[in-house]
């Protein structure tokens, strides 16, 4: 025999699970709140694409602007230009005297600085990776990663600050043995490549700073990972363009 529920029970069951009148409707869980699991992990996606996309398009348009230069470097390299005494063409391009043991100086402490900001950018992932954990009872961490983020950001912009020194006396070297922006040559492109770096490098390291003080303030660790990343595989991208500056300078001459 069929048993019929009374209606009040059917209004309280509805009332329950929030699909009758008044009651109350099943949380949703949507990153980028405060209210759900993996709060903001979306916002956070979000805003670390659009950090790496801006990234991307900075370091193809400075690609294009070395590459542009690397161009007429490789043209002017080649030609040939007219002797007025003998009427003939000769190879009028003019070698400049690299001081290679100090830019090689400066290739080693760029490359360091590289490795200093790679750890920085671990230390922030593996801190990241490890947040869930911290609040669980009965876990102790750790509580290294902003500190060990700072110590390592502030190396790398030591070792960058001794990397423009040290370019910044190379160019007096060149100036010392008669090569000067305006003597031809390989000359003007040796000041254009290294000065075009050396104020590309400085842009690099206000941003270091920033990422140190962003630290130093203890702010989030989405906010940090984002800033950090931004910085590191710029740096990186630093690095590698110098080496191939001074590649084309030294086997260019």
């Amino acid at each position: 025999m069929p048993v019929i529920s009374p209606p009040i029970a059917v209004e309280r069951d509805r009332a329950q699970t929030g699909r009758g009148r008044g009651g109350v409707p099943p949380p949703a869980y949507t990153g980028g709140g405060d209210n759900g699991p993996g709060d903001g992990s979306n916002d956070y996606s979000r805003r670390l694409n659009r950090a790496r996309l801006t990234l991307l398009l900075a370091l193809i348009s400075i690609s294009v602007l070395f590459v542009t230069i690397t161009v007429v470097f490789v043209f002017l390299h080649g030609g040939m230009v007219l002797d007025r005494r003998s009427g003939t063409y000769v190879h009028g391009w003019v070698p400049a005297a690299l001081p290679v043991r100090l830019l090689l100086v400066n290739t080693l402490v760029l490359l360091l600085s590289s490795v200093n900001i790679e750890m920085a950018r671990r230390s922030v992932k593996r801190e990241m990776a490890l947040a869930p954990l911290r609040g669980i009872p009965g876990i102790a961490l750790d509580d290294d990663g902003a500190g060990g983020g700072t110590a390592w950001i502030a190396i790398t912009v030591v070792l960058g600050l001794m990397f423009l020194g040290g370019q910044w006396l190379a160019w007096e070297s060149l100036r010392a043995h008669g090569f000067h922006i305006d003597s031809g040559g390989a000359s003007p492109f040796v000041y254009l490549l290294t000065a075009a770096h050396a104020v590309h490098l400085a842009g690099g390291i206000l941003v270091l700073l920033y990422a140190g003080a962003i630290f130093m303030l203890r702010r989030t660790i989405e906010q940090r990972r984002i800033v950090v990343e931004v910085a590191g595989w710029y740096w990186h991208f630093m690095g590698v363009l110098w080496i191939y500056i001074f590649a084309l300078l030294e086997f260019g001459r």
